[in-house]
């Protein structure tokens, strides 16, 4: 209790006086790297003999509240943005009320304000603002082209760090074609990240590189500007060979039918041929159907048929099937065996034909020869030839 009554009696001396409140934060710009834990310090100074019924200490970013002391019942009250990473380092009599700030971000890189209130005392100097940056590294930059790169156009360059903290500086350079340096054109312009250029033409293109940096480090970007006549932009030229590469499919498109069509066309031209061959051959007479009214019996059919042989027939019909239509070879071999077919209706016709013509054959010689027309015949030329001189050999009769 007696320490408590020495402690107000000495806030009472330090604080006596009105209006001699003075806060104090010693400088007005801390610069931090990003993720640092850091304190902002904070003191205030009363006049002595003021004696002050209650104290509030308060620390706010960019008018955010962070956290309210109050003394002399020692609470601190912290806002939910910043719970976990704030906290006030206090002490009254001392005259300090430093403000711990861990794990800093881009966010915190805003001005921070210390204020102290004392009931009854609203003047002097209880607030004192300073600036709080966090240092942050470039990031690469993207350049861009804006415009089209045609003779005669104007086009702007652009660089662009998304992150950096302070706000990084820009400067672009140019090279030729050949990555040689050369001075930038009196009309170009280079302000904010921005390179205008103006009426450009075939010495605009080249290699341009542009530098972002701050205080920490620096990042660079390029890019390459080729200035074509406006003819031959690139979307002319791809819709160009686009159209050609269309052109020569549908061409070989086109062929491919055709030869498709055609070689359909010759398929069913020669298997009309076949079937008109197949069926043209005359097949030999039937027997009893072809011989004459005085009983001989008529050969030819059975001469063509032997002649035109189906074994022959369906040997050429396979040579052909081999070269040129394998694909119609199950319907050939039926054919073949149709063929083999009439084939053995052949034979046994053949084997007919001859068995009747033997008979035929016989039965005419034993008519001959029971009318004796043979024996006569002969004894008549027998008796009727002169005789052989001696001196001349005999005659050949070639009638024997």
């Amino acid at each position: 209790m007696e320490g408590r009554i020495s402690t107000l009696t000495l806030l009472c001396l330090m604080l006596s006086g009105v209006g001699a409140v003075t806060v104090d934060i010693p400088k007005d710009l801390y610069e931090y790297a990003r993720g640092d834990n850091i304190t902002l310090p904070c003191t205030f100074k009363p006049k002595p003999g003021f004696t002050p019924a209650q104290v509030i200490i308060s620390w706010s970013a960019q008018e955010t509240l962070i956290l309210t002391h109050y003394y002399p019942e020692a609470e601190t009250d912290i806002t939910s943005d910043y719970e976990g990473r704030v906290s006030l380092d206090v002490d009254v009599k001392k005259g300090k009320a430093n403000l711990n700030l861990s794990s800093i971000s881009l966010a915190d890189n805003v001005n921070f304000e210390c204020r102290l209130q004392i009931r009854s005392d609203d003047e002097g100097k209880p607030a004192d603002y300073t600036r709080l940056v966090v240092l942050v590294a470039p990031s690469k930059p993207i350049c861009k082209i804006q415009g089209k790169a045609e003779y005669g156009q104007n086009i702007n360059l652009t660089c662009l760090s998304e992150e950096g903290s302070p706000t990084p500086t820009y400067k672009w350079e140019s090279r030729d074609v050949s990555n040689v340096p050369r001075i930038p054109d009196p009309r170009t312009t280079d302000k904010g990240g921005i390179l205008s250029l103006y009426n450009i033409s075939k010495e605009t293109s080249g290699y341009y590189i542009c530098t972002s940096s701050n205080k920490i480090r620096t990042a660079t970007c390029n890019i390459t500007l080729a200035v074509m006549p406006p003819s031959m932009n690139i979307g002319s030229t791809a819709g160009i060979i686009g159209g050609v590469v269309f052109l020569i499919i549908l061409l070989l498109i086109i062929c491919i039918c055709c030869y498709c069509c055609r070689k359909k066309k010759k398929e069913e031209e020669y298997a009309m041929g076949v079937r008109e061959e197949e069926y043209s051959d005359k097949e030999p007479a039937r027997n009893g159907e072809s011989r004459h009214a005085d009983g001989q019996e008529d050969t030819r059919g059975y001469e063509d048929s032997r002649a035109r042989s189906p074994v022959r027939q369906s040997d050429h019909y396979e040579e052909r099937s081999e070269r040129d239509y394998d694909d119609r070879r199950s319907d050939y071999d039926d054919r073949r065996s149709d063929y083999s077919d009439r084939r053995d209706k052949y034979s046994d016709r053949h084997e007919r034909y001859d068995g009747e013509r033997h008979y035929d054959d016989d039965r005419r010689y034993d008519d001959r020869k029971d009318r004796g027309y043979d024996d006569e015949r002969y004894d008549d030329r027998e008796r009727d030839r002169p005789p052989v001189p001696a001196n001349k050999p005999p005659r050949r009769d070639y009638d024997n």
